[in-house]
């Protein structure tokens, strides 16, 4: 509002400001929010919580049509929902979760194993792997020669693949992997093989700010030490200087959760993730910063290739 209608002390939250349009209307107005879990990847994005508080606090006389599944943990709206539960405008309906993924068609249960994941619930995870590796493959490796051949190898006729990798994962420079290197979107998604700017060549990069919304058929993700397990489950940190510094603010933790779920959900058809088994010569490349990671997965049962 300040840069483009040049209002400078605007401080109302996208949703309040929106409902207060429509709540202007003399009739009637509907408003639609598709909601999709775990999508909150940047400051100030609050997801549907924010949009029900605001109905909740504001605008009482509204009617609100919900979906009882919004209280699964990558929704972050189960504080909110909670205080709701009681109003009798308030209707919860089963018919409005879409359950069925339409980005994965071999698999409708891609989102589901990568919640699983990220939530630390091992047991879930290892059952729905296995329900998942006959049509929709996801493979492990330490090699990022041996991810991009398998990569190019699983790849048939004009399927697209690419490399994909979390905007703070600042240590894979090594590889020739630069996230601040800036990659050309138009190149990246729409080129051919021939281009070096394109998704195909596997050099220039797409972070989760790139490729949210969109997919591939085919995905190599590559895992930084920003985002590592340890013995209490996942651990944030961030490249500041010429060290690793643990994320404390809970929001940012949040985004950094959710820019892993962003990643390792755009491929339509499969994926490799690439873990470095770091450098114990390089402070910033320490060994255990990735070797509790790949044992993690692993664990769940995803099958390591050479």
């Amino acid at each position: 509002m300040k840069q483009i209608k040049g209002v400078p002390n605007f401080d109302i939250s996208e949703p309040e400001y929106l409902i207060s349009c429509m709540d202007r209307r003399n009739d009637w107005a509907v408003i639609v929010c598709l909601v999709g879990g775990g999508q909150e990847i940047n400051t100030g994005e609050s997801g549907i919580a924010s949009w029900i508080e605001v109905i909740r606090a504001q605008y009482s006389d509204w009617n609100l049509y919900i979906s009882p599944s919004l209280t699964d943990s990558e929704y972050a709206a189960g504080e909110v929902l909670s205080s709701i539960n009681t109003r009798k405008n308030v209707h919860f309906l089963h018919d409005l979760h879409l359950a069925t993924s339409m980005r994965s068609f071999r698999a409708e249960t891609v989102s589901r194993f990568v919640k699983t994941v990220l939530d630390c619930e091992v047991d879930e995870a290892r059952m729905l792997y296995q329900q998942l590796q006959d049509r929709y493959p996801i493979v492990l490796t330490r090699n990022l020669d041996h991810a991009k051949k398998w990569i190019k190898t699983q790849a048939s006729g004009s399927e697209r693949y690419g490399m994909v990798v979390s905007s703070q994962a600042e240590r894979l420079k090594p590889y020739a992997i630069d996230v601040r290197s800036p990659m050309n979107p138009i190149k990246w998604f729409l080129d051919g093989k021939d281009d070096v700017r394109s998704s195909y060549y596997l050099e220039d990069v797409a972070t989760e700010f790139r490729i949210q919304g969109l997919e591939l058929d085919w995905v190599c993700v590559s895992w930084d030490g920003d985002f590592r397990y340890g013995n209490q489950g996942w651990e944030n940190y961030s490249f500041r200087g010429n060290k690793w510094q643990n994320i404390k603010s809970e929001s940012r933790k949040i985004y950094q959760k959710n820019a892993y779920r962003v990643l390792l959900t755009r491929a339509r058809q499969g994926m490799v993730i690439f873990v470095p088994e770091g450098n114990p010569d390089d402070p910033t490349r320490m060994p255990r910063f990735y070797d509790s990671t790949f044992k993690y997965l692993k664990a769940l049962g995803v099958k390591e290739i050479g």
